[in-house]
């Protein structure tokens, strides 16, 4: 099964969260969703979550190792380099 790893991003406060899923569809719905008590987004941050990036892997270790990737530099920094590219 494939995987992903996707960028978030609220349309009202802007912030970005990097993460990775089998389900994305699911997963934007948990962020989504203010009675989901495990994402940290939907506890902290306001919505509405919204896709701006995603990258198909077909493993897990992938999709994972991008999402650390991601972050090691920024998650602002990655999408300023994907909008030169």
């Amino acid at each position: 099964m494939p995987y992903l790893a996707y960028i978030l991003q609220s349309e009202t406060c802007h912030r970005n969260y990097c993460g990775s899923t089998e389900d994305l569809i699911q997963r934007i719905r948990q962020h989504n969703d203010p009675s989901y008590k495990l994402t940290r987004t939907t506890k902290v941050f306001p919505g509405p979550w919204v896709l701006v990036w995603s990258q198909r892997f077909e493993t897990r270790k992938e999709a994972l190792a991008k999402e650390m990737a991601i972050k090691k530099i920024g998650i602002g920094r990655f999408l300023e380099r994907q909008k030169r590219n």
